[in-house]
């Protein structure tokens, strides 16, 4: 299976934002043929003030992103990770971030809700306060795609290990983790997490990732980029420098098993109290 990350450089401009990410999935496809396309959170609609981010926002399976996402899909016969949107929630005041996700046809086979909310200062003094105005979900997602297990997470859930344990213990084999990681703390944490996590989980890591400058409150954002491929044994296969763009790499399944065989830690759990 050929996989690819796109990576965007989103703003508060939903028009601006979704012509990016017809424009980098059609040139991917016209590239590289991959088999599964995944975008970055919030590659909709980022930054902005919360009235905005509201307006950005559509009811699923209605809205302008939803329905590209849909489009593209199946116009291109590619599935689509579509990275992270946002979603109103019926009867709730506060958004979804949101991963759905298309297959061939279009048609949806899984929704995943970020689960972690990004509630921090980052050591440039920026507050980021993602509960104010996103709903955190509760779910932990995997899909089928042609026989290969995706788990999906998004950003902030990086940081959490036990989601990721969940995904393996419901048979992921590959993870997606749409991501608008800060340039902040991406410059330290970024490489090792992805790498980290995919040792752990022996699965191949996708981590498809914003880049660049934003607006928020009138603020000047940066977020870190280089979205990478991490295959199970923790080596780095396909990396994004600066820059809209994307990545590609094949992955095989074979690999995930034969690494599990070379160190089999799932064997290996204690239970601990």
């Amino acid at each position: 299976m050929k996989i690819a990350l796109i990576q965007m450089n989103s703003i508060s401009d939903k028009s601006a934002n979704l012509a990016q990410a017809r424009r980098l999935v059609e040139e991917v496809v016209a590239a590289e043929r991959p088999d599964w396309i995944c975008l970055p959170e919030v590659f909709d609609f980022m930054g902005g003030t919360r009235a905005e981010k509201v307006a950005a926002a559509e009811v699923f399976p209605e809205g302008e992103a939803y329905g590209l996402m849909r489009d593209l899909a199946r116009e291109h016969r590619v599935h689509i990770h579509a990275g992270s949107m946002l979603e109103r929630i019926p009867s709730e005041d506060r958004l979804g971030n949101t991963t759905v996700v298309f297959d061939r046809a279009g048609a949806e086979v899984a929704r995943y809700r970020k689960i972690h909310m990004f509630d921090v200062t980052t050591p440039d003094g920026q507050d980021y306060r993602e509960s104010a105005t996103m709903k955190p979900g509760e779910d932990v997602v995997t899909y089928d795609c042609e026989g290969v297990t995706i788990g999906c997470a998004i950003c902030y859930d990086l940081r959490f290990p036990a989601l990721f344990q969940a995904l393996v213990a419901r048979g992921a084999q590959v993870i997606a983790l749409p991501s608008a990681f800060t340039l902040q703390t991406g410059k330290d944490h970024w490489d090792v997490l992805c790498r980290a996590r995919a040792i752990e989980t022996q699965t191949y890591f996708a981590a498809a990732a914003q880049t660049g400058q934003f607006q928020q409150g009138g603020e000047t954002r940066a977020t870190y980029g280089h979205s990478m491929i991490v295959d199970p044994w923790g080596l780095v296969i396909a990396k994004a420098s600066d820059g809209p763009g994307f990545v590609t790499a094949r992955i095989d399944p074979a690999r995930v098993a034969k690494v599990r065989g070379q160190i089999p830690v799932a064997q290996h759990k204690v239970p601990l109290t």
